[in-house]
Parts: structure tokens; sequence; C-alpha cells
């Protein structure tokens, strides 16, 4: 009879076991930076058909594109606080890129491994404290190098020679050969630099889209006449802001540190230093012939704005197909490995990114090509297979999300909503706007705090310090060319805007300081930020 007993017992706790296993699929997030969604193949954008993404593009065949996926704060630090916490930036403290993240408070990986997961964190972090909530953390220092980069652990630092990419690959890898296979769920966020600024690709990559002329954005060449004027004065545009050294590698190598210093850290110059005399070789052997053909051409105005953006788009693309090659590789270790079909794989970025559209690079403004932000999410058994989702999601779901998976209690204080159900393609009744909130200002690239709500037709900005507003269309006007604010016509939907506004505000617990500056306080800054062209 004990036997028996014993053995009805052991049935049973495998039993709860397999079932538990069957509730706790493993996670794989792979984040990139400044990833925008127009980069992606499967997103359909004027950039599809350079095939920029194919391992990217199979992922969203496999699974859930989102097609209104948009982040709260359009900046890196942010985002990855609001990915952690499920809170706005308000309340999680990390309002802009400087801030320190409080690693003590709350954060979904500290509940995933009270639920029974282990948690890697390997890559980028960028939030300046340790990382926290982890069984292992392999960091890239700061903002990290594209060549040789350094690696922060609990150990200790080391410098690891190669292309970041790759390595924060290899270690993801490494990390999975070590602790896939011991039936415990794990949640593993393999986060790469690329491709943000300066765009540096692997050597591998350099004459990648050599032999073809890359598509243009139609608003290339828009001039924001039409926008807010504070909007007017930044400073990240193609033509003005960007710098043929520092961001485009485009003179020739005797000229390279001799002639420009440049003391910003991450900065093409800098970077170039770091290499071995191997790679700084290949490097130079890559863009020497087309920059000194450039100075031969001796380009001005809109000619030397093409060629900018050209040698941009290209190197922006070539870093993103090395990401992509990580996703592959990912993707197959997987397979090969058996752990595919329990293991849900989401690729996003930390926002989007301006691609020469409005003639900029960077992100910051509320406007469509860095408010958002890809979402692609694969669980096998789960999700059907090449579905888009048009919902109006955010980065502040995803940390309700990987507790609902996880079968963990979701904190009553998470600002977001759980993706689960729409994974599911179960029908619920879901948000109807989402709410955005950008502090960094005056600083890079000198664009103004603003707030704003989205909604599935429109769009309503307020740069609060200047107390100037912008309404768009987004139906009849997807590039956000034409503020209707002042239309008579919209009279009624900047009405309902502002209430809605206000409504999530209170929602979100907002009561950050959005007060006007004084008229003096405005005219120092216009004239002040008068534009000076770099390039």
């Amino acid at each position: 009879m004990l036997k028996y007993s014993f053995c009805v017992c052991v049935v049973l706790l495998l039993a709860q076991q397999t079932i538990a296993s069957e509730k706790q699929p493993n996670i794989v997030f792979i984040f990139s930076d400044d990833h925008a969604c127009h980069a992606i193949g499967a997103y359909n954008g004027w950039l599809k058909d350079v095939d920029p993404t194919p391992n990217i593009d199979k992922l969203a065949s496999q699974g859930m594109l989102f097609q209104n996926s948009f982040c709260t704060n359009s900046i890196c630090g942010p985002s990855r606080a609001v990915i952690l916490t499920g809170k706005f930036s308000h309340l999680n403290g990390f309002m802009r890129n400087g801030n320190k993240f409080d690693g003590f408070q709350q954060t979904f990986p500290k509940l995933m491994q009270k639920a029974g997961y282990k948690t890697a964190m390997i890559g980028k972090w960028h939030l300046k404290t340790n990382p926290q909530g982890f069984d292992y953390w392999d960091v890239l220092r700061g903002q990290g190098d594209y060549y040789n980069p350094v690696l922060l652990t609990k150990d200790g630092r080391r410098q690891v020679e190669g292309y970041c990419t790759d390595i924060v690959t290899d270690l993801a890898i490494d990390w999975l050969d070590d602790n896939a296979k011991g039936g415990k769920p794990f949640m593993l966020m393999c986060q790469h630099k690329a491709p943000h600024r300066c765009w540096m690709p692997p050597l591998r990559y350099l004459d990648l889209y050599n032999d073809i002329e890359m598509p243009v954005p139609s608003t290339l060449f828009d001039t924001q006449m039409d926008n807010a004027k504070c909007v007017q004065v930044e400073e990240m545009e193609i033509d003005r802001h960007m710098n043929l050294v520092k961001d485009l590698f485009a003179y020739p190598k005797a000229d390279w540190v001799d002639q420009f210093k440049f003391p910003m850290d991450g900065s093409g110059v800098n970077n170039k230093k770091k290499m071995t005399e191997e790679q700084l070789k290949a490097w130079e052997a890559g863009f020497e012939q087309q920059n000194r053909e450039m100075l031969q051409a001796n380009l001005t105005g809109q000619e030397l704005v093409r060629w900018k953006y050209e040698r941009y788009i290209k190197n922006y693309l070539r870093c993103v197909r090395g990401v992509d090659d990580s996703v592959g590789q990912l993707m197959e270790y997987l397979k090969t490995n058996g752990l595919r079909d329990n293991t849900i794989v989401i690729y996003c970025s930390d926002q989007g990114f301006y691609l020469g559209d409005h003639g900029w690079y960077d992100k910051r403004f509320m406007y469509e090509e860095s408010f958002k932000m890809p979402l692609i999410v694969s669980w096998p058994g789960v999700t059907k297979p090449g579905t888009v989702n048009k919902q109006l999601v955010q980065n502040l779901d995803y940390a309700e999300t990987f507790l609902e998976i996880a079968n963990a209690k979701i904190p009553d204080d998470m600002q977001g909503s759980s993706l689960v159900p729409l994974l599911k393609g179960d029908p619920v009744n879901w948000r109807n706007a989402v709410y955005y909130h950008y502090y960094e200002f005056p600083s890079v690239h000198m664009v103004p705090r603003h707030y704003g709500v989205r909604d599935h037709r429109f769009k309503l900005i307020h740069f609060y310090q200047f107390n100037e507003w912008e309404l768009y269309d987004l139906e009849k006007d997807p590039d956000e060319l034409t503020n209707v604010y002042a239309n008579p016509k919209y009279a009624d939907e900047v009405s309902r805007l502002k209430k809605r506004l206000k409504e999530l505000r209170d929602q979100y617990k907002d009561d950050s300081d959005v007060s006007e500056q004084s008229e003096a306080w405005k005219q120092k800054y216009y004239q002040g930020r008068k534009n000076k062209k770099v390039s």
C-alpha cells in the first residue's frame, strides 16, 4: 500500500511539473537599438525591396507582427526602464539619458525569478547601475563600442576582441548552452548596440549594397515649415548636423584624426582608434575609394545631402544585417537543440528612428517614424503564424506580458496591459489611445519637451514649454506634413483629444511640470539655437 501511494505521489508530482512546464515557456527577447519599423522587410515600408532583414521577416511569418506598437518616451535608457518596470518614466525615475536607474525597485525579472525562471541579461544595458534581477549578466560598458567592446560582469570588466553584435550573440548562445537544458524555464534578454549611431557595420558587410542606389524617403527635403516653431530649431538634420567624419567616415585616412577632433565617446573617430591594426586596415580599404570620389566631386546643396543620406542608410542597414544574422543564429540554435517548440521568441527595438524621413536622423519626436517601435512575437502552438495585429500597444505592456506568460501575479501598480490575450487571438476590450511624454531638453539634438495622445486616426502633440500644438490626421496625412491644429474643420477633434489627453495624464498619474516658459525664455531659445552647418 505504501509502495502504491508512493508511486501515485510520484506520478502526480511529474504531472504537476509537466503542467507547470507547459504554462511556463522559455522566452528569448532579442532587442536592438534604434531599429525603425520601415527598416524591417515584414513591415512593408519604403525600404522593403532592399531586403534588409530576411531572418526577422521569417520570424514574423512564424508569429504575430504588431503594426501599431509604440514607445512611451523615444530614447534609449528611458525605453529600457519602462520595459523593466511596466511603468511610465515619471514613475520609474528614468526620464532621460543621464539618469541612473534605481535597480532596487520592482522589475519583472525579479518577479520572474520568484516564479521559477532563470534570467539573463546580455549586451546593451545603458542604465548606469548594475543589473538586478538576473542570475547572469554580461553587459556593455555605457553605450558600448562596435569593435572590441568592454563588457562588465559581477566579477569585473574585460575587453573582447571582435564585432559587438557577433560577441553578444555568441555570449547569448554560450549562456543557453549552460542553462537552457536543465528543465527550468528561462528568460534571456539578448540586447544589441546596433544599429545605434555611429553606424559601424561588421567588416563582412562593408561592401553590402555597394551595387545599388538606395530608395529615398519622399520627405527627405521636408522643410518643417508647417510644424510648431520650436520644432524647426532641432539639431538632427542630415544636411546640417550629420558630420561627414564622425558619422559617415567620409575622409581619406590621412585626414581622419589630424584635421578633426571629436571628444564624444562612441563617435566614429574614437571607435576607429579602438580597432586592431588588422580591423583598421580592412575598414579603411572599405571606404577609401568612395571617399576620394566624393571629395573630387566637390558636392554641395541637395547633391551633398543625397550623398550623405546614401552613406548613412547603407551603413545603418549594414548594421541591421548584422542584427538579422544574430536572429538567424539564435533561431537555429533553438531548433537544433530541441528548444524551439517551448520557446517564445520576441524581436523589438527600444524605439524607431528617422532614416532620412523629414530630412532627419535620430529619434525623440512623437512623429510616427520614431514613435513606432517594431514588435514581432513568435509563440509556437499559441500565436497563429503570419498574423498582423493593429491594436495600439506600447513597451509599457511588456513586463505584464512576460509575467502572465510565466504564470506570475502582475502587480497592481504596473501601468500596462498583458499582450497575451492578443497573442492568443482572443477578442478583448483594448485601449483606444496611447500616451507619450519626452523630457530631454535642453540636450543633444535640441528636441523640445512634449507630450501627446495618439488614437487610431489622430495625433495631438503639445510642446508645453512653448505652448505650441500640433494635430495630424493620420488617415489623410500619414507622413505628418500638415498640422491641422488651427483648421476650424478639426475643432471638435482638438477638443476631444485634449480631453482624452487629460484623462490619460490622470490615468497614468503624470503630474510632472508641464508649465509654459516666459516669452523672454522662448525668444532666448529661438535666437540662441541658430543652427550651424557642420558638414
